[in-house]
């Protein structure tokens, strides 16, 4: 409770403010202003605000190089504050996805990223990391711009998370020992921890950099090669996430990411044979597909993270205040696009009455607008919650 006490109120002081000066210069037509007006609780309606970035990566990255998709096809990414389209993006399939996989398999069995001691990984890892704090605005715009969370949240809690786990898993990559066992008679007996292979990684939309980074992250400072597919709402923050990882001397085919979507592409990674480790983040429905081809193929071994019903327990000497506060977190945070959301409330029979007033007075607060403007809380839904 400590802990969430502490980055309710981290978060408030980042999005709570009276502020609502724009953080931007405001840009766009009337058309888009009219498509704003939809999720604004503002009097007037107001033009979206110019997101401070540029696109220019779209393509698929296979083998250390931005390519097309075989078939040459693309699909629209669209601003969730209007539904116009940002860019389009190369969109991978089966074939693309055989391409990926063949460049990890290389860069496994014969580049230097496995062979290199783990000090020499953990300095890539660390360089990396800086890239991602010194282009922490860069990224921040692109994650709103294409999700609809608001920026305060992606450039003062989200990029300094991503740069932050990267730290960390490049702190292990020299840390990760085997262990010698005793055994009966005149024997020696070692255990020996050696990267798995080629790893197959879908990742979601709600945290597209937090994500990339928990899938990345510890991939990579094992020694595994990654194929990675992002979500199809939100492919463009790790395509420039990964850009700077090469900048930071990634050899190529260590990492290659597949945009695309999920009965396509998703599934022919779920159910390639060639791909040694399978991670996958969304809803429970499609886990369970991504189980199943998995096991059809080649039995590789699969980690889920899905999503589920998370419940906040109000007790009867609780501060009310306190507890409103942390419900309101609990279920609204990152428009309540969250594996954890606190989507179920329990609350003592004793307080309810004067829980469920200030509850609802809280959520009239709410401030909803334009993610890129300063004081926002809640930007538009970029798709339908977890269910």
């Amino acid at each position: 409770m400590a802990s969430s006490m502490r980055i309710s109120r981290l978060l408030s002081r980042s999005f709570l403010s009276a502020s609502t000066t724009p953080l931007f210069s405001r840009g766009g037509s009337g058309a888009l202003g009219a498509g704003l007006s939809k999720f604004s609780t503002a009097a007037a309606i107001e033009e979206p605000i110019k997101p401070p970035v540029k696109v220019e990566h779209t393509q698929l990255l296979i083998d250390g190089k931005f390519v097309d998709a075989a078939t040459g096809k693309t699909f629209p990414t669209l601003d969730p504050r209007t539904g116009d389209v940002i860019s389009h993006v190369a969109e991978g399939d089966h074939e693309d996805v055989d391409r990926a996989v063949a460049a990890a398999r290389k860069a496994f069995d014969h580049g230097p990223w496995p062979k290199m001691t783990a000090y020499e990984r953990q300095r890539i890892l660390l360089r990396a990391a800086d890239l991602f704090e010194k282009h922490n605005d860069e990224l921040a715009a692109l994650e709103t711009w294409d999700n609809g969370k608001p920026y305060e949240q992606s450039a003062q809690i989200e990029i300094p998370m991503l740069v932050r786990l990267f730290r960390y898993y490049a702190g292990w990559a020299d840390k990760i020992h085997g262990l010698t066992v005793p055994a009966d008679g005149p024997y020696h007996v070692q255990t020996l921890h050696e990267p798995i292979g080629v790893a197959g990684q879908i990742i979601p939309w709600n945290f597209p950099l937090v994500m990339f980074a928990w899938k990345v992250g510890p991939a990579l400072a094992c020694g595994n090669t990654i194929v990675l597919k992002t979500a199809e709402q939100t492919p463009l923050s790790a395509l420039y996430a990964s850009k700077l990882l090469h900048e930071a001397g990634l050899p190529p085919g260590v990492l290659n990411v597949i945009s695309g979507f999920g009965p396509t592409a998703g599934a022919a990674i779920a159910s390639h044979m060639d791909i040694d480790k399978l991670a996958f983040t969304g809803s429970t429905e499609t886990g369970k597909v991504v189980l199943e081809l998995a096991a059809r193929s080649n039995l590789k071994p699969v980690t889920l993270e899905l999503g589920g019903k998370s419940p906040f327990i109000v007790c009867e000497d609780a501060d009310v205040d306190e507890a409103v506060e942390l419900a309101h977190f609990a279920l609204f945070f990152n428009q309540g696009q969250c594996c954890c959301a606190g989507s179920r409330t329990f609350v003592h029979e004793r307080v309810y009455d004067e829980f469920i007033e200030k509850a609802k007075a809280r959520a009239l607060k709410r401030a909803v607008g334009d993610p890129f403007k300063g004081g926002i809380e809640q930007g538009p839904q970029v798709t339908y919650p977890y269910v």
